[in-house]
Formats: C-alpha cells, sequence, structure tokens
C-alpha cells in the first residue's frame, strides 16, 4: 500500500552461558567494559543456519571458544525503542535469549585469547546477592530513589497492579516476601524508573529526567543485562524441579559444596540440616564410597548425581522454597 513504510526484522541470538567459580555463579562475556560488555550473540541466518540452537552454538564457539553442552530457550524480546533512536528506521531486531550451562575449562587461555572471560553474575546485579544478608544498596540507593517514582505514579491503565503494588511485590517491602525469582521484574523497574545506565542510553524520560544514575551494577550492551536477568530467574526457579545443578558440578562432590552451589544461584543461604534432608527426600545424590579430606575436620564423603531419579519422577529438584 502506498504510503506505508515496512520495517525490516532481524533475528537475534544471544546465550547466558553460566558456569560455577568457587561460590561465585560466573557468566562468559564478551567485548570491552562497562556498556560494551555483552553476552555472545550473533543474527540468525535462514541460508547458513539450520536451527536457531545450532546457529547459537557456532557464534558461541567462534566467539569464546568454548563447546556448551545443556543449553535451552529463554524468551523472545521484541520491544521497540529498548536500544534504538528516536526515528531509527534500520531493522528491528527480535532478541532470541538462551540459557546455557557449564563447567570452566581447565585452560582459561583459550577463551581470553578469543576475547571472552568468565566474570561474577552479581556484578551485574548485586542487590540479588542475600548470602550475607539484605544487600545495603536496597535501602540506601535503590528505594529511596524508587519508592518516590512509583508512589507519584496514578495507576497506570491496563495493568491490573499499580507501581507501588509491583515495587512492593518485586523488592520485598512493607510484609511483602522476598521472591529470588523475581531478577526480571527488580530490573525492569529499576529500567522504568530510569535508574540504571540502559535506560539513559536508551532515552528513557524517567533516565533523562534525573541529575546523575547511582552506579547499579555493571550495564551491558543491548538489552542483554535484562536477558542476563531471565537468565537467572529461569536457573533459579529451575533448581526446585529439575536436577539442573549438577551440570554445574564436578562428577563427585561433597554435600557442603553441593549446598555452597545451589545457595550461590539462589543468592540466600540454606539451613544445612534441612538442606540434607531435602536431598536425601529426593533422591538426587548416591555416595561413591570415597570421601575428600577436608580442612581441619573429618574426611567429607563424596557424591554423585544419580541419573535414575530422572525415570522414577517428572519434576526432580531441590523445593526449598520463598523467604518470608
Amino acid at each position: 500500500m502506498a504510503g506505508v513504510v515496512s520495517t525490516q526484522i532481524e533475528v537475534g541470538l544471544t546465550a547466558a552461558i553460566v558456569a560455577m567459580e568457587g561460590v561465585a555463579p560466573q557468566i562468559l562475556t564478551v567485548g570491552g567494559e562497562g556498556e560494551d560488555t555483552g553476552l555472545p550473540s550473533g543474527p540468525f541466518e535462514p541460508l547458513n543456519h539450520r536451527t536457531f540452537e545450532l546457529a547459537l552454538r557456532t557464534f558461541v564457539a567462534e566467539q569464546t571458544a568454548l563447546s556448551v553442552g545443556y543449553i535451552e530457550q529463554l524468551y523472545t524480546f521484541g520491544d521497540r525503542g529498548r536500544h534504538a533512536r528516536v526515528g531509527d528506521m534500520g531493522p528491528h531486531v527480535l532478541s532470541v535469549g538462551y540459557l546455557a550451562l557449564t563447567r570452566i575449562p581447565a585452560e582459561k587461555q583459550m577463551l581470553a585469547k578469543a576475547g571472552a572471560q568468565f566474570e561474577p553474575w552479581y556484578k551485574f546485579f548485586p542487590w540479588e546477592d542475600w548470602r550475607g544478608g539484605r544487600p545495603k544498596l536496597l535501602n540506601e540507593t535503590i528505594l529511596p530513589e524508587l519508592l518516590p517514582w512509583a508512589k507519584a505514579a496514578p495507576r497506570e491503565p491496563g495493568r491490573a497492579l499499580g507501581r507501588k503494588e509491583r515495587v512492593k511485590l518485586a523488592f520485598g517491602i512493607e510484609g511483602a516476601p522476598w521472591d529470588e525469582e523475581k531478577v526480571l521484574e527488580r530490573y525492569e523497574l529499576l529500567y522504568e524508573a530510569g535508574l540504571v545506565a540502559e535506560a539513559k542510553r536508551d532515552g528513557r524520560e524517567a533516565a533523562l529526567a534525573r541529575k546523575s544514575l547511582a552506579p547499579l551494577g555493571v550495564p551491558m550492551r543491548f538489552d542483554h543485562r535484562r536477558i542476563l536477568a531471565t537468565a537467572i530467574a529461569r536457573l533459579r526457579a529451575k533448581l526446585k524441579y529439575r536436577p539442573v545443578v549438577f551440570e554445574l558440578m564436578p562428577a563427585a562432590f561433597t554435600l557442603t559444596s553441593l549446598q555452597n552451589t545451589v545457595e550461590a544461584i539462589a543468592g540466600r543461604h540454606l539451613h544445612k540440616q534441612n538442606f540434607r534432608r531435602l536431598v536425601d527426600s529426593a533422591a538426587l545424590v548416591e555416595p561413591t564410597g570415597e570421601s575428600v579430606k577436608a580442612t581441619g575436620g573429618r574426611p567429607a564423603a563424596l557424591f554423585r548425581f544419580r541419573r535414575e531419579v530422572v525415570e522414577e519422577r517428572p519434576a526432580p529438584g531441590l523445593r526449598f522454597g520463598v523467604r518470608g
């Protein structure tokens, strides 16, 4: 039709690749520092790529020299304007995010040579780590800025909940529990309120109206921190109904190291005896018959993932609940 402008659509594939190092969840990044930091990504080309997943695995191998194992599709992000400029008539990118789990290779040089590195994911989301208690960043920086923004807004048309209710439920205030799975909801509210660097970069009015922005985690290029938030939330949820944590564990491990890994991902401490009862009742592990000498204590028994559990019931996982 005359006068109708057609906008070209491109499909971009982005991978949030998670590994563990000690008690710190790591995310594989590429690019430079600051806002140039990103996740492995690339465009889907139908003539060259048979499937999205095969294309993504190709990008990851090319950009990081890493071959990933477990991978699943997260979500398709198609918002116009998250990193576009006013009047931008360039191709509109549909970004398909993926979660991948792997182990950090013994030879990290190959990653560095490819221009990639593993970084702690709490570097990008410092308010999500509650293992040392409620982060000061929440009460001292985030909520003093977020609450006035929420209270000043009228009820939003088309939304069942207003800003105040959304902030209350996402950030666990005024008697609401902190739900570790609401990672994306919290990041989206910070973006809407113009409190993260990506909002200012994207020209959001709320961010441009602020004289300055407090450093709330390290920003990322395009929508990559949004994709990472989705990946963290998905992994935290899946811990409770799928044995995905064992994709991040060595073949043999102690129950303490297993608990440390679960706590690191969930961003919260779990009661030791309750955790071990959960593991026992879920029948997720079995002893190897070997042990490892613990520092200053008795030898600790080694366990391995009991693979038969996935055939015995549909949702084997560690069903720890929401913290009140």
